[in-house]
Formats: structure tokens, C-alpha cells, sequence
């Protein structure tokens, strides 16, 4: 089951496109929304990041760090980052443990491929509480964009 609102958001600690580890902890005094997407390269999940990547000077009015996470490689994300001019810190869960542990591990997908994350979106505030959760049903689907910067207006 998914990490629902209200609940303390699981930490991590993760290595990003750039092999540095990170944590949810590391962000702490500011919000965070975490993008979670199936895997680098395809449509949906490169509109994804992108729509982040546009809103960037928006969210960090509204004091929110942006952390995407997939379980693709740090290589493969920072090709995938490198590509699409992402401005913000691209996580590997390679391992599945954040996946597993924010309850969103996809075990079937497309062409057969087992254990990846499913398309979600979460606003986590200052405190580390999950103010916002959306996980799609249908990985073809984009978050509600739009209602995640309503929570961070309500948080700011």
C-alpha cells in the first residue's frame, strides 16, 4: 500500500546522476516533491520531468526541491538527465528499497519487465510529513501538476 498524506515520508538514501548519495533528510526546511516514474527515456516519463524541469523558478518560490527516482542506473539517469537538461537531482533506486518502502514497486510492466517504480508524485513539507500523494493507476498517465502546486502555495 501506498504512503498516504499525513503520514511521515520514508527516508532514503539514494545515488544520484552525479554518484553523489542523497537524502530525503538532506532537504529537510524544505519542501520536496518526488517524482517517481517507471523508467528513463520513454514518453510519459521524459513529460514527466519535463513539466518539473519547466516549473523549476515556480517551485523554488514555493521553498520545493525537486528529487526524481527510478530504479535505472545513476549512468543511465544522468545520460537520461544530460539529454533533457534536467535541473534537479536524479535518483537510482536501483535496489527497490525506496520504491518498496513508499509501497509503489510495479512488479509487472511492460514486455515482461518485473520491479519498477510506478508513476507517482508526492509533496513532502518542511517536517518531513507527505502533504500530497498520487500514484497513477495507469503509468501512461501524468500527475495532477496543477494540485501540487496548490499544496505548495497552501504550505508556503
Amino acid at each position: 500500500m501506498a504512503i498516504e498524506v499525513g503520514q511521515q515520508a520514508p527516508d532514503f538514501k539514494l545515488y544520484s546522476d552525479e554518484r553523489k548519495e542523497v537524502s530525503l533528510s538532506d532537504f529537510r526546511g524544505h519542501n520536496v516533491i518526488l517524482h517517481f516514474f517507471p523508467q528513463a527515456f520513454t514518453s510519459v516519463c521524459t513529460a514527466q520531468l519535463c513539466d518539473a524541469r519547466d516549473n523549476m523558478a515556480a517551485y523554488q518560490k514555493l521553498n520545493a526541491q525537486v528529487l526524481s527516482i527510478s530504479v535505472d542506473s545513476v549512468f543511465t539517469l544522468g545520460k537520461f538527465k544530460t539529454d533533457n537538461g534536467y535541473n534537479f537531482p536524479m535518483l537510482s533506486d536501483f535496489n527497490k528499497t525506496t520504491t518498496t518502502a513508499y509501497g509503489i514497486l510495479r512488479q509487472n510492466f511492460a514486455f515482461g519487465m518485473h520491479g519498477v517504480a510506478e508513476r507517482a508524485a508526492f509533496v513532502i513539507d518542511t517536517e518531513g510529513v507527505v502533504r500530497y500523494a498520487e500514484v497513477m493507476a495507469n503509468p501512461g498517465e501524468l500527475p495532477n501538476f496543477v494540485a501540487i502546486k496548490n499544496v505548495l502555495a497552501e504550505l508556503s
